[in-house]
């Protein structure tokens, strides 16, 4: 999609020059001192150290912190913050007595040390971090299950507050999990705009001017931050774009070592957060100035320098990004051929997530006006072949509102649809779904024990379903628009013929209840859920 002509749909965005509330703890400015404070398991232990302030210390200072618990050892760089402050945030992914240690050029900031306790997760929905598993999905790192419902708030992190609130309440309402958000600022509107480097003449709307891309502007990366904390506090991963080819100040031409001098110092500032994803760049071969080199080189500084390994992926416009490189976690795509999944899976060996689906609304351009019952109908193609699916709105305002998707008011009506399979998925299964290859309607679930069949655009008034002999299922009929759970009174085994509705775009499930030498367990309620987002 050319987003390009989204331009025109979005509203003014701001971003004040929000302090973030210390995290966790202060270290102290002399050597050899404790900083005696708690810090949950995958929450944010923060270094702060003043330092020097003449010259450029974002070039001319280097910064990291060594933290020790027993024979593990992570070396974590930090960042300059403006104003005379350093800081260094490490996650701790384990409890325990930690020490740390500092190095750094400056000799006001090395040599500095302290400890800290790490206490098991108290804050409600910790987790961790999300990592992948069982091959093709996700789960947390405490081993909690995660299947990502996601959306798009693009403009989220630096957009004005009204805006920002709107976005968190859509996506609370609608329980996504996941959100894809730009780190650098797109162009939307007419009004003051903040941005990550200083600009010299720039307008009233931050465009124009010159910029200096040898430094940064702390108070933007600050409100970024705050932003991403109400992510977390949320249980929303914020999947963060690093590079964009939207964009009115030359950030997608910066060259390299601008570039590059930009990579660390997000990373270095934003890892240590548990609900962080990096997305590469969004469309990258939409971005003319950078090779294929260069993505790959982008790659591996954030490999090298995220202590923690978080999630790793890039998306495309037109030519998909070989996704068997070994520094990507997982497939990121902008397609809605889901047919090809089953080969990509083989390719790739790794989880695919569609993260462009186009869009539910009602702009002019093809990719922006799906109904709600199409967004719906692709979200379910996905998850009967195995992979998922990212949810994206765009709506013309004519009181000239941002659209959701650069981060404003949720106005569609597929986002409770979505919820309403997110919470069928997240009670039939704990590991994911596998697509039934090959199978005469499209299904899939957990052989011998899980069969969710996806009817799509087909309306048999009655078939009969292909179950093993070796178990006694139940059987629930399934609208996914109207959000509805009908249990099918009795069990079934083996082939087993079903009177079904006669309609299109319905699901059928089936579940284990017992061996087929047992006695099955009666089933009065459906195991599914009930008109309701869950």
């Amino acid at each position: 999609m050319h987003r390009r002509d989204l331009l025109r749909y979005g509203a003014a965005t701001v971003a004040a020059g929000l302090q973030p509330a210390l995290l966790s703890a202060t270290a102290p400015s002399k050597p050899g001192t404790v900083a005696g404070a708690n810090v949950e398991q995958w929450g944010i232990f923060e270094v702060s150290l003043p330092g020097p302030s003449g010259g450029n210390p974002y070039k001319d200072v280097t910064l990291a912190v060594r933290f020790t618990m027993e024979h593990r050892s992570v070396r974590v760089t930090g960042f300059y913050d403006g104003d005379g402050v350093y800081r260094t945030r490490f996650m701790p992914d384990m409890p325990g007595r930690w020490s740390y240690e500092t190095e750094s050029s400056a000799h006001e900031l090395a040599g500095h040390s302290g400890e800290f306790t790490c206490t098991p997760p108290a804050t409600p929905g910790n987790h961790g971090p999300v990592g992948t598993a069982h091959q093709f999905h996700f789960q947390y790192a405490d081993g909690t299950p995660y299947f990502p419902f996601g959306t798009t708030t693009y403009a989220y992190l630096f957009t004005a507050e009204a805006n920002a609130k709107a976005s968190l309440s859509g996506m609370r309402e609608a329980r996504f999990n996941k959100s894809r958000i730009c780190v650098l600022p797109k162009p939307l509107g007419a009004g003051p705009q903040t941005l990550p480097f200083p600009n010299n003449g720039a307008g009233a709307d931050g465009r124009g001017g010159t910029n200096d891309l040898t430094r940064f502007n702390p108070a933007y990366f600050q409100l970024l931050e705050k932003r991403l904390m109400d992510l977390q506090k949320a249980g929303i991963e914020a999947d963060l774009i690093l590079f964009h080819p939207y964009d009115a100040w030359g950030y997608k031409a910066m060259g390299a070592e601008a570039d590059d001098f930009y990579l660390r110092y997000a990373i270095a500032r934003l890892s240590a957060y548990r609900n962080v994803w990096w997305s590469i760049a969004n469309e990258y071969d939409l971005v003319r100035s950078k090779t294929m080199s260069d993505w790959d080189r982008f790659f591996r500084i954030t490999q090298a320098e995220d202590p923690y390994s978080h999630l790793r992926s890039i998306h495309h416009s037109r030519v998909i990004y070989d996704h068997s490189k070994p520094w990507c976690t997982h497939a990121s795509l902008q397609s809605y051929d889901f047919e090809k999944s089953a080969d990509r899976r083989a390719a790739w060996n790794k989880p695919i997530v569609y993260d462009e689906v186009q869009y539910e609304g009602d702009v002019d351009r093809r990719w922006g006006n799906l109904s709600a019952e199409e967004m719906t109908r692709r979200f379910w193609l996905a998850t009967v072949r195995g992979v998922y699916a990212t949810h994206g709105e765009v709506f013309i305002s004519d009181m000239g509102e941002s659209s959701w998707s650069d981060a404003g008011r949720l106005r569609g009506e597929s986002g409770a649809r979505i919820a309403f399979l997110r919470a069928l998925i997240e009670r039939i299964t704990k590991v994911g779904l596998t697509e039934y290859e090959g199978a005469y309607y499209l299904s899939a679930g957990t052989p011998n024990e899980l069969y969710l069949y996806y009817l799509d655009y087909h309306r048999p008034a009655r078939y009969e379903f292909p179950l093993p002999a070796t178990a006694n299922f139940s059987a629930t009929l399934i609208d996914p628009f109207e959000m509805t759970a009908t249990p099918v009174p009795g069990s079934f085994t083996g082939k087993s013929r079903l009177a079904l509705s006669g309609k299109p775009y319905r699901a059928v499930l089936f579940q284990k209840i017992s061996d087929v030498k047992g006695k099955p367990k009666s089933v009065d309620e459906p195991q599914v859920p009930a008109n309701e987002p869950g």
